[in-house]
């Protein structure tokens, strides 16, 4: 009996989804387990729209923070999800994906890390021997 592996989406997805709490690009599969960002641990599950519009893949991405641990630093290089989790849809095609809407919506209370936001800052020296 073998196993077959169904690539649900494209790499090209991957490749343009970013973590919303600390906007590293890069994330982790683990099998059995999920996707999970390699920076902070934020777990992403990618679902199908149920409306796609015309695009050739609409799907929504939803971040949940239960499972983030690095916490203990400073907070310019992370930001909280509000009450947990936040979700964004994202419509195209490989090379052409944008982000249709997050929920929820950012504002004066909450705004997603954009990609890349903290890479040229530095975690303080007397946190990083605890991550």
């Amino acid at each position: 009996m073998s196993l077959d592996v169904i690539d649900r989406h494209s790499e090209a997805l991957f490749e343009f989804l970013w973590c919303p709490v600390c906007g590293h690009e890069l994330f982790s599969h683990i099998p059995f387990e999920g996707v999970f960002c390699k920076n902070c641990n934020t777990q992403v599950e990618l679902q199908e729209s149920h409306e796609d519009r015309g695009y050739e893949e609409a799907v929504l991405a939803c971040f949940d923070t239960d499972t983030t641990w690095n916490l203990h630093v400073d907070e310019k290089l992370r930001r909280d999800l509000p009450d947990g989790s936040a979700r964004v849809k994202i419509l195209g095609a490989p090379d052409a994906y944008e982000v249709d809407w997050w929920s929820p919506a950012p504002g004066d209370d909450w705004e997603p890390v954009e990609r890349g936001e903290f890479d040229d800052l530095k975690e303080p020296d007397e946190v990083t021997h605890l991550a």
